[in-house]
Order: structure tokens, then sequence, then C-alpha cells
């Protein structure tokens, strides 16, 4: 994670840079200043995540130039075999999507959707450890 870290850090820097270049010659104009500042802001809580996670763990296996492939052994991760909520998240999407061509109304019912369908993901499995 130190990598990826530095890797943000440096574009944070970047943009950091570009935003008070740009907001020093671009006279009045607000908008391209307050776009550079959020890529700034977006890259330095990536670098930060990035930090903390190097911070708290150490080096991963991939980091070690001697490592091999059987140190990262083991299960990756739990995926749900079959779910309906990414279905529904995705339905709520498309009604919200349309919801901003044809009105409020449509908006909001497709919001509801999707929050119902990112709710089942985030508490489908939350008994599974028991």
């Amino acid at each position: 994670m130190k990598t990826e870290a530095y890797l943000f850090g440096g574009v944070a820097v970047f943009f950091l840079g570009t935003t008070l270049g740009y907001a020093l010659t671009s006279g009045p104009e607000p908008a391209g200043t307050a776009a550079l500042a959020v890529a700034f802001l977006m890259s330095s809580l990536v670098c930060f995540f990035f930090a903390q996670n190097y911070r708290r763990r150490g080096l991963r296996p991939e980091d070690d130039r001697q490592g091999e492939v059987l140190d990262r052994r083991g299960p990756v991760d739990f995926f749900p075999p079959d779910s309906p909520y990414p279905v529904v998240a995705g339905l709520g999407a498309a009604l919200s999507a349309l919801g901003i061509v044809y009105g409020l109304w449509l908006f909001l019912i497709g919001f509801g959707i999707i929050a119902a369908g990112v709710g089942g993901l985030v508490f489908q499995y939350v008994h599974r450890g028991e």
C-alpha cells in the first residue's frame, strides 16, 4: 500500500499545483477551480486511505520482491451465489435516470428502489458468520 499512497500523493500534489495555478490565472471563473479542488481532495482521500492501510497492516505479500505466489494463498472473500439485489439496484438506477427526464416523482420512486436494493445488498448476509 505504500507505493499506492505515494502514487496518489503525487496525483494530489499535481492537482493542488494545478488548482492554485488555475485559480490565479482564470480570473472570476470559479467552476474550473472548484472542479480541480475536488479532484485534489479526492486524490488526497485515496492517498490517506492507502497510507493508513499501510501503517496498520504493513507490507503485503505483493510488495516483497522475493515473495512467491503461494504467499497470497487462501480464500479471497465471500461472494454471494444468487442475489436479486443487484437487479433491484439497477432497476432503481434506471428509474432515477428516467426521473431526471420525466419528473421528480419518478426520480423519488427510483431513489427509493435504489435504497432498497443497496440496503438488501448490505444486510443480505449480515448474520452469515454467526
